[in-house]
């Protein structure tokens, strides 16, 4: 490195559990390179094919760099430079006229994952000071992972599972639902230390993904059957006389309801429920009976669906039964954001009295007349969000009020009536910690941000002041911020400090290595692992498929190339995204009269969204997939995958239902046409 140059840690922002740690190199103020950090236990140097144009992202020729106010209709994107003067007299105009003739409850503060800092974005809950001194709704981040966090924390007393480095001492390793080469691939470094000893790996998914194709196995489920399967499993490993008896004495409450539940799922009839060759249930419950440690790998994918927190809460029983917590490399690694301990003081204490809740995933219900402000951050709900028309629709009321912090013209943008620009994480500094690994991460600003944009804190910390708030925590510094996270005094946290978080950059977590999260115990009432009453499966909605107007289920995975919504306006990307398609098994395909490279309509009674159809055997009979990810007006037809998923909510925690959603395909254009043979006439202009 040269002597006019600087090299600043950081941390990925994105809602990623890999939350990489990074080194930017900056010359002259300029930021001119970017690297996975080689130190860091968990990136060992790696970023993604996503991050690895980050920071060509920051310099976009589309960023938004100054205020903006609304000048044509809601929708159009129309809008004309202001002042952030402007731009605040006017918010704070509007946001006291609202509180004062309709309470603070008509404000809804509609944070997304756009970034998940502590500081910054929705991991702190940032803003919510702001909020609770106006009296806003309280909004419900349920659009991600509520329905697993909440049938976690009933069997364990927590979503926290395994240090996901310990995969490495797996024997038999279970990939549930989880595309770990698109959506966490560092992991995959864990995986092979395990193979190298002999470890068996299995997908679980289906879609033959990446990762799929790279398992020793896969089983390609029917969506949203996960929790029968896991039954079927622990049916064998008890016919095998494999249980842990003296774990589940011991460790575990409810076993002998639960262990009846189990008996009434046998193989033959969770073929039944899930597609699956009876042979290869029985084989994987063998397998399992008799391998220890086993670790599971369930994420967020798999609890997108009507029995979402049932799926997680009895995939989560199997190392009970098994005994697999006793273990290094044994039990279920989902999150582990359970294990995070910082002190996320949002002042609730600042509500003068309680206010209503208000699901994300619900906008296209919820933004009804009682909502006059609609202030959105982190998030691009037109892109993102179920029930896309019905949302829409919300979007264009003219009484309401639509702010809109953001870095790039989105979706959503073209809806708001004033935008302030927004800092990328290269330009202010963040507080991290991975929900798939166990370290915290600072990440230092590195440039100066670039035109007017601001970091959330200090957009926060400016609008209460030109509205004359008082409340002295309001205008604490981002450091001031930072410290008071690390102060909570967690064992976990002893020797951690900004100081040192500040120089190194990322430090592990105060436990054990390696890390069994259960050894003294569950922290849930009883101390032990429950298991609960209630049922064990809940059907899926899609589990009617074949006899009903819209016979295929749909799945909206994660696309590889971008991260929910972010990156799907950079060039490169969406190039190599192919644009948005749908994969269709070769028999539904023929039976519809479509074939490969045909522009296809994916509809129900939600909506319809255009897309190229792939025909291939990676998804099965009766399933389609479509990615998730793309902007609506950069899409073929003005939707997305979003316009056909609806609004309803999961069996817990009021979670989304990507996953479970029944459509229809038809054909929008004739097939292509063949390629001609080689050798064979070449059509008049065709090497133009």
């Amino acid at each position: 490195m040269s002597s006019g140059e600087l090299r600043v840690l950081g941390a990925c922002p994105l809602d990623c559990p890999d939350t990489c740690s990074w080194v930017v190199t900056v010359r002259d103020g300029e930021a001119v390179s970017m690297r996975g950090n080689p130190d860091h236990p968990y990136t060992r140097g790696a970023l993604c094919v996503k991050v690895n144009r980050y920071l060509e992202h920051t310099r976009a020729p589309g960023r938004i760099l100054h205020p903006l106010r609304r000048v044509g209709p809601k929708g159009a994107g129309r809008f004309e430079r202001i002042s952030w003067d402007e731009a605040l007299d006017e918010i704070s105009t509007r946001l006291r006229g609202i509180v004062e003739e309709h309470g603070g409850e008509a404000i809804w503060p509609y944070l997304g994952t756009g970034t998940l800092g502590y500081l910054q974005g929705a991991e702190g809950v940032a803003g919510r000071r702001f909020w609770n001194v106006l009296g806003a709704s309280r909004h419900h981040l349920n659009i991600c992972s509520a329905a697993g966090t909440t049938g976690l924390q009933q069997i364990y007393g927590t979503a926290g599972g395994m240090d996901p480095e310990t995969f490495a001492l797996s024997r038999l390793i279970l990939l549930w639902g989880t595309n770990t080469l698109t959506s966490g691939h560092h992991l995959w470094k864990f995986i092979q230390e395990a193979r190298a000893s002999g470890a068996h790996v299995v997908a679980i998914d289906p879609i033959r993904t990446r990762t799929a194709e790279q398992a020793d196995e896969h089983l390609p489920i029917r969506p949203g059957t996960d929790a029968a399967l896991a039954l079927g499993l622990m049916n064998v490993v008890l016919a095998e006389g494999a249980e842990d008896r003296d774990y589940l004495e011991s460790r575990t409450s409810g076993w002998e309801g639960f262990r009846e539940e189990i008996l009434r799922y046998p193989p033959e009839r969770v073929a039944e429920i899930t597609g699956l060759p009876e042979a290869d249930i029985r084989a994987l419950g063998v397998r399992l009976a008799h391998t220890r440690p086993t670790g599971i790998r369930a994420t967020m994918g798999l609890q997108r669906h009507a029995g979402g927190g049932t799926a997680l809460r009895t995939i989560a029983a199997i190392p009970g039964v098994t005994g697999d917590w006793r273990h290094p490399g044994g039990g279920v690694a989902y999150s582990t954001s359970g294990h995070i301990h910082l002190n996320i003081d949002t002042r609730d204490d600042l509500l003068a009295r309680p206010v209503r809740t208000l699901a994300m995933t619900r906008l296209g219900d919820e933004l009804d007349e009682s909502v006059k402000c609609l202030w959105v951050y982190g998030a691009n709900p037109m892109a993102s969000t179920p029930d896309q028309n019905r949302v829409r629709e919300r979007l264009t009321r003219e009484d309401l009020f639509t702010v809109v912090m953001e870095q790039f013209p989105t979706d959503t943008v073209d809806y708001a009536d004033i935008v302030l620009p927004a800092t990328m994480q290269i330009e202010h500094a963040d507080l991290h910690a991975g929900y798939g690994h166990m370290y915290l991460l600072w990440n230092e600003p590195a440039v100066e941000p670039p035109g007017e944009c601001l970091p959330t804190t200090e957009t926060f910390r400016r609008l209460a002041a030109r509205m004359g708030l008082t409340e002295p925590s309001l205008y604490d510094s981002d450091l001031d911020l930072a410290e008071q996270l690390l102060s909570s005094g967690h064992p976990s946290l002893e020797g951690v400090t900004l100081d040192r978080l500040r120089k190194e950059g990322w430090v592990r977590l105060s436990v054990p290595q390696p890390f069994v999260p259960f050894a003294d115990g569950f922290p849930t009432a009883s101390g032990r692992m429950e298991f609960g009453p209630g049922p064990a499966y809940v059907p899926p909605r899609t589990a009617s498929a074949a006899s009903g107007p819209y016979p295929l289920a749909l799945i909206t995975p994660a696309p590889h190339m971008f991260l929910n919504s972010t990156f799907a306006n950079n060039p490169e990307l969406l190039r190599r995204s192919k644009g948005p398609r749908v994969l269709v098994n070769p028999e539904d395909a023929a039976r519809r009269g479509l074939a490969d490279g045909q522009r296809a309509r994916v509809f129900n009674g939600n909506g319809e969204f255009e897309a190229v159809v792939e025909v291939s055997g990676k998804v099965r009979p009766g399933v389609v997939a479509s990615a998730k990810g793309h902007w609506r007006k950069l899409s073929p037809g003005g939707a997305t995958a979003n316009a056909v998923v609806d609004g309803c909510e999961a069996d817990m925690g009021r979670g989304a239902v990507y996953h479970d959603n029944l459509v229809e395909v038809a054909p929008l254009s004739p097939p292509a046409p063949e390629a001609p043979p080689p050798g064979g006439p070449v059509r008049a202009g065709r090497n133009r």
